[in-house]
């Protein structure tokens, strides 16, 4: 695997230096952090803020649940020496049927929330790729590579170019819906 890799990286260093001395002066180069893109877009602020307002209601509902089992535990605790063996037993099965109600409410708000976080991610991450194409084109670029480069020269980084289109994208639809 890591002879692969090497021939991998191999073979890329020498078709991009093959490139830049064919094509030195006419090639366009672009660099793009899509990671920090990502992470710092105007639309994936909205989009964590969207979710946070989804979910709170069942995870406060949750907390509540939590909180009530702790109170049926504390009184279990404090009086089960003056209950009687019938009493006692009714209260262990009902924090036990909670417990086992609020797993599955925790269980099932972690995948829906994980299943709609990953929607959201995938339209943003559709949104940043149309965005890069789309300056990419406008601004003339031959070639945009990603984050697995070394180093990237200021000069060739358009990650704040996209990051301001993605945030003039943004005004824009936020002023249309009001």
């Amino acid at each position: 695997m890591l002879l692969l890799r090497k021939y991998i990286y191999s073979f890329c260093l020498i078709f991009f230096a093959t490139m830049a001395s064919a094509y030195a002066a006419d090639t366009r180069i672009g660099i793009v952090n899509t990671a920090k893109l990502l992470k710092e877009a105007p639309q994936a602020e909205a989009a964590r803020k969207k979710l946070e307002s989804e979910f709170a209601p069942r995870d406060i509902k949750i907390v509540e649940l939590q909180k009530s089992i702790k109170a049926l535990e504390d009184k279990l605790s404090k009086d089960a020496a003056i209950m009687s063996d019938a009493a006692r037993k009714k209260q262990e099965r009902e924090i036990v049927t909670k417990k086992r109600d609020v797993k599955r409410s925790r269980e099932e708000f972690t995948e829906d929330f994980n299943f709609r976080r990953n929607e959201e991610i995938g339209k943003l991450q559709k949104l940043v790729s149309e965005t890069i194409l789309s300056l990419a084109k406008e601004k003339q670029y031959d070639i945009i590579l990603n984050e697995s480069v070394i180093y990237v020269s200021p000069q060739v980084d358009i990650t704040a170019d996209v990051q301001e289109l993605l945030r003039t994208l943004y005004k824009k639809d936020h002023s249309n819906k009001k």
